[in-house]
């Protein structure tokens, strides 16, 4: 219960939560196409990608110079996708 604790804190914020649903829908995106998407600082966007990741929420793949995000947890896909419906 304590892990599944855990990961509902990390979607907890309206900001991660957000995240993690643009890359449900779309998913690859690096920081600055989510950045774009939702009108915040990098900085702020890589702070609430690095929660994700150490959640084991999303994970990221690099590709040459660009570095995108996927959601990984497909009990989190199942959670948000219950939540915004």
């Amino acid at each position: 219960m304590t892990e599944k604790a855990e990961m509902l804190k990390a979607i907890a914020h309206p900001i991660r939560l957000c995240i993690v649903n643009g890359l449900i829908n779309e998913p690859g995106c690096n920081v600055t196409k989510i950045q774009s998407c939702l009108d915040l600082p990098q900085s702020t966007i890589s702070q609430h990608l690095a929660k994700l990741r150490t959640a084991g929420i999303v994970d990221a793949r690099r590709s040459g110079l660009e570095v995108n995000y996927y959601v990984v947890n497909e009990r989190i896909i199942k959670i948000v996708n219950v939540l915004v419906d």
